[in-house]
C-alpha cells in the first residue's frame, strides 16, 4: 500500500489486520476506498499464511457510509455511470463476502450505510456499547440496495423493513438483537474482546473453515436433494482429507492438531 492509501494492512503472525485509514471523514467510502478493498481481499485470498482478518477503522469510528465529496461527484453522473459505480461496490463486497477466512468486524462509533455492510459480510462482529448503525440512505433519498444481498441474511426482511424505511440509527445492542453483531462490550475491552474471538478461530481447522463459509453461502435457499448431495459431498471430502484425517487422529491421540498454535 502507498502512504497515502486509504487501507492499511498490518500482519502478525497468522493474522491481518485491514484498516480503513481515513480517520479525518470517519473512514466514509469513495471509489478509491471501494478499489483498494477489493485489492486488498483479492491479495489476502492469496497468502495462505493467513487465517484469519479483522477488519476494523482509525479513529473514532469504524465507517460513517458515503464521503460527502464522492456523493457530490455522483449527484452529476449519468444513470450508466452510477450503475457502473454501484458495480464496483458490488464486486467489492463479494470479494470480501466470499473470502475463504474468516472475518472479524471490530466496530467503533459510526457504521452507517456501507459502514453496515462491511459490518454484515464479517463472519463474527465485536462492538463497542457505544456503536451506532444505521442504513441512513433512505433519509438522503436513496436507498441500501447494494448492500442488502449480505444484510438481509444476517438481519432478516423483518428487521430489514423496519430499519431500512426508517433510516433511524441503532445501538449496538440493537444490532445485536438482530444479528448484525455477535459480541457488544465496553470501549476499553474492544480489542481484547476482538483477540479472544481470534483465539477461538485459530482452533479450528482452516480448509474446514473455508469449507463451512462456502457452505453457508450455498445451503440456504437449495431444495432437500440439493443441499443433501452438497452436504454429503462436503463430510465425505471432509474426513478422507489430510485435514480431517489429522484433525481426527489428534483427538483420539489427545493431542494438539497441526494446524493449532501453541499459545502457552
Amino acid at each position: 500500500m502507498s502512504a497515502a492509501s486509504p487501507i492499511r494492512i498490518v500482519r502478525r503472525h497468522e493474522i491481518a489486520w485491514v484498516i480503513l485509514d481515513r480517520p479525518q471523514v470517519h473512514n466514509a467510502f469513495d471509489d478509491e476506498v471501494i478499489a483498494e478493498l477489493h485489492r486488498t481481499a483479492d491479495l489476502l485470498a492469496q497468502e495462505a499464511d493467513i487465517r484469519v482478518v479483522v477488519l476494523a477503522g482509525e479513529g473514532p469510528s469504524f465507517s460513517a457510509g458515503a464521503d460527502v465529496r464522492w456523493m457530490q461527484r455522483m449527484v452529476g453522473a449519468t444513470e450508466e455511470e452510477n450503475k457502473t459505480d454501484a458495480k464496483k461496490m458490488a464486486r467489492m463486497f463479494e470479494a470480501w463476502n466470499c473470502l475463504a477466512k474468516p472475518v472479524v468486524g471490530r466496530i467503533q462509533g459510526r457504521a452507517l450505510g456501507g459502514g453496515v455492510g462491511l459490518a454484515a459480510i464479517c463472519d463474527i462482529v465485536v462492538a463497542s456499547v457505544d456503536a451506532e448503525f444505521g442504513f441512513t440512505e433512505i433519509r438522503l433519498g436513496i436507498l441500501p440496495a447494494v448492500i442488502s444481498p449480505f444484510v438481509l441474511p444476517k438481519i432478516g426482511v423483518s428487521a430489514a423493513r423496519e430499519l431500512f424505511l426508517t433510516g433511524e440509527r441503532f445501538s449496538a445492542e440493537k444490532a445485536r438483537e438482530i444479528g448484525l453483531v455477535h459480541y457488544v462490550v465496553v470501549p476499553e475491552k474492544l480489542d481484547e474482546a476482538v483477540e479472544q474471538v481470534i483465539e477461538k478461530l485459530l482452533a479450528g481447522a482452516p480448509q474446514a473453515q473455508a469449507r463451512a463459509k462456502r457452505l453457508l453461502s450455498f445451503v440456504p435457499g437449495k431444495t432437500p436433494e440439493e443441499a443433501r448431495e452438497a452436504t454429503t459431498r462436503n463430510i465425505a471430502e471432509a474426513r478422507a482429507g489430510a485435514e480431517g484425517q489429522e484433525g481426527l487422529k489428534s483427538f483420539l491421540e489427545k493431542r494438539r492438531a497441526s494446524w493449532r498454535r501453541d499459545t502457552t
